[in-house]
């Protein structure tokens, strides 16, 4: 399955959430601007409660910006919709039905037939390397598996948008490094435009064709780091050099000992490597 690349653009302009009631309400992010190219990886890193999950559920519909928009190639979200495919944490996979008819479920609702959608899921499982596991149940695999389940479940809808929120933030480190390594694959060959959230920096570095930082409540996006590293990736880009200093970059944003970042414009920082480009927003 190959996505239209030329889909999946998300814009969103001098955004503002507010959450809670009356006297209790506040803004939980503000003066958000995010343009997103389609078949993009985009990745946001912040510490928790930040406003990361916030900022993901206006963009899938489930919160109303209090001022600003979010367009996705150029319509506006109104509301949740299967183009917009969400990935959580924790897995959503029916307890009752076999990996197969979890993956293939959008499609029935959506009035395909049997043959066809167990045919479209069969071959989501095989993206995801759970095709031999297509007659078990949620609760016989591993944690990994359950989530790559999801993400075949999400897939397999052919959203113009993935919006994952921390996926593999309950798995270990050494399954985590491999889902990240499978996602990677999947949408290699799928290029769909994800969103990615994580306060993982590695995670972050590791996936992203950029990644933007978040800082604390109200949200707002307080660097830009624009990922030149080869496609596809390695793990070893994780001891590398240019990782590292990139990595000592986001540690000092993200707990910052200092004096504050520079003002807003796209800059290479003395000693960056030249593998990003870095815009302060702070």
């Amino acid at each position: 399955m190959k996505a239209d690349v030329r889909t999946g653009r998300i814009a969103i302009h001098d955004l503002r959430v507010r959450l809670g009631q009356g006297a209790n309400a506040f803004n939980a992010i503000e003066d958000i601007n995010i343009d997103v190219a389609p078949g993009e990886l985009l990745c946001l890193l912040g510490p928790s409660g930040c406003g990361k999950s916030t900022l993901l559920g206006a963009l899938a519909g489930h919160l109303k910006p209090a001022s600003g928009t979010i367009d996705v190639d150029g319509e506006p979200v109104g509301g949740p919709h299967p183009d917009r495919g969400l990935v959580f944490q924790h897995h959503t996979l029916l307890p009752w039905k076999k990996v197969l008819d979890n993956v293939a479920f959008g499609l029935k609702m959506q009035g395909v037939g049997r043959a066809e959608r167990h045919a479209r899921a069969h071959e989501m499982l095989r993206l995801v390397g759970l095709d031999d596991f297509a007659g078990f149940y949620p609760s016989q695999l591993s944690g990994g598996m359950q989530q790559r389940a999801e993400i075949a479940r999400v897939l397999i809808n052919r959203p113009r948008v993935m919006l994952m929120d921390e996926p593999f933030g309950a798995l270990d480190a050494q399954t985590r490094l491999m889902m990240q390594r499978q996602l990677l694959d999947a949408w290699a060959r799928v290029r769909t435009t994800i969103v990615f959230i994580t306060h993982d920096i590695d995670e972050a570095l590791f996936l992203g064709d950029r990644v933007l930082v978040m800082g604390p409540r109200p949200g707002r996006i307080v660097a830009e780091f624009a990922l030149d590293f080869a496609r596809p990736r390695d793990p070893s880009l994780v001891t590398s050099a240019a990782f590292t200093a990139l990595k000592r970059q986001c540690l000092e944003l993200l707990h910052p000992h200092g004096a504050p970042a520079a003002p807003l414009g796209r800059l290479t920082p003395l000693g960056a490597p030249a593998a990003a480009q870095v815009r302060y927003a702070i």
